[in-house]
C-alpha cells in the first residue's frame, strides 16, 4: 500500500506537466472540429440576442436540427423562419425556463414518449442561454425582480435537466452562456452577478461530475459586455480600449468551443488578466481598478431589457 501511494505521488507531477504541454501544443496546432451534422441543438432564450446568433451559427455549421425555447413568440417565430431559410430544420416552443412547471411540461422525465421528443428528437447539444438583468442596486431591487433573475439565470439550468436524455445515452454536450461578471462583479447589477456566479458554480460542479459520464461534455462561456439590447445603456470609461463584444462573435467562438470540446472560454482573452489580478491584488487595489475603468458606475446609464 505504501509503494502504491508513493508511486501515485511521483506520477502526479509528471501527469500535470504532460497535460500542460499537451494543452500548449493544441493551441499551436489547427484544431480538429467536431462534426455537427448529426446534432439536435436546443437553445434557451433563442429568439433574440446572443441566442438568435447561436441558432444561426449552429445552423451555418451544419447542425441537423435547431430547437428554440423562449418567452416571446414573435421573436421565436422570426428566428425559426430565418433558420429554415438557411436550409436547417427548426422548431420553437414557448417556454420560460424560470418556470419549473413550463419546463417540465416541455421535457418530462420520460422524454421518449412526449410530443416534444417525438417532434424534435433527442437533444444532443443543450445551450443554456436564457438570462435577464434588472440593473438595480440591492436597496432598489424588489423581491419579484430578484427571484426572476435567480429562477431564469440559475435555477432554470436545474429545471432543464429534464431534457437531458444525453446523460442516459452518454452522448452530448451541455453549454452555458455565462458572463465575466460571474468572476468579477460590478455595482448596479447585483441580481445578475449573483445569479451568474451561482450558474458558474453549477457548471464547474457539472463539468467535474461528467468525468463519470463519458461521451457527455460541458462548455462554459464567460464573455465581456456584449452589444445586445439586454445591457443597453451600459457605459464604461474607455470604450475604445474595451469595446463591447459583437453577439455574432460570441456565438461563433461558442460553437467553436463546443466543436473543440473546450471546457471554459473567456472572451476576450484579456479577461484572463482580470482573473489573475483579482487573485493577487488587495481589495483596495481592485476597487481603484473598478473606479479607473468606469465599471464602478457603468450601470448608472443602464436602459436594458428585463
Amino acid at each position: 500500500m505504501m509503494w502504491k501511494w508513493l508511486g501515485a505521488l511521483l506520477l502526479f507531477p509528471v501527469q500535470m506537466v504532460y497535460l500542460v504541454v499537451k494543452a500548449a501544443v493544441c493551441l499551436l496546432l489547427p484544431p480538429k472540429l467536431r462534426d455537427l451534422s448529426r446534432e439536435n441543438v436546443l437553445v434557451t432564450g433563442g429568439g433574440r440576442g446572443i441566442g438568435r446568433h447561436l441558432a444561426r451559427e449552429f445552423a451555418r455549421r451544419g447542425a441537423r436540427k435547431i430547437i428554440l425555447w423562449g418567452r416571446t413568440e414573435k421573436c421565436l417565430k422570426e428566428t425559426t423562419e430565418e433558420i429554415r431559410m438557411m436550409g436547417t430544420e427548426c422548431h420553437y416552443f414557448i417556454c420560460d425556463v424560470g418556470n419549473r412547471e413550463e419546463v417540465y411540461q416541455q421535457a418530462k422525465a420520460v422524454p421518449f414518449v412526449t410530443s416534444f421528443s417525438l417532434q424534435v428528437g433527442d437533444i444532443t447539444i443543450l445551450v443554456n442561454n436564457a438570462a435577464v438583468v434588472h440593473g438595480k442596486s440591492l436597496m432598489d431591487s424588489d423581491d419579484d425582480a430578484l427571484l426572476k433573475s435567480q429562477h431564469i439565470n440559475t435555477l432554470g439550468q436545474f429545471w432543464v435537466r429534464e431534457a437531458l436524455v444525453m446523460l442516459e445515452l452518454q452522448n452530448g454536450h451541455i453549454v452555458c452562456l455565462n458572463s465575466v461578471l460571474a468572476l468579477s462583479a460590478i455595482p448596479g447589477a447585483i441580481d445578475y452577478c449573483t445569479s451568474k456566479a451561482s450558474s458558474f458554480a453549477f457548471m464547474e460542479s457539472l463539468t467535474l461530475g461528467l468525468l463519470d459520464c463519458p461521451g457527455v461534455n460541458a462548455t462554459t462561456v464567460l464573455p465581456f459586455h456584449t452589444s445586445t439590447e439586454m445591457f443597453q445603456g451600459m457605459r464604461i470609461r474607455f470604450p475604445s480600449l474595451f469595446p463591447p463584444l459583437k453577439p455574432e462573435t460570441v456565438a461563433r467562438r461558442t460553437v467553436e468551443a463546443v466543436q473543440m470540446n473546450q471546457a471554459f472560454l473567456l472572451l476576450p482573452w484579456t479577461m484572463h488578466v482580470l482573473v489573475i489580478l483579482k487573485s493577487i491584488l488587495p481589495q483596495a487595489a481592485l476597487e481603484e481598478i473598478h473606479k479607473f475603468s468606469g465599471s464602478y458606475t457603468c450601470m448608472n446609464t443602464f436602459k436594458g431589457r428585463t
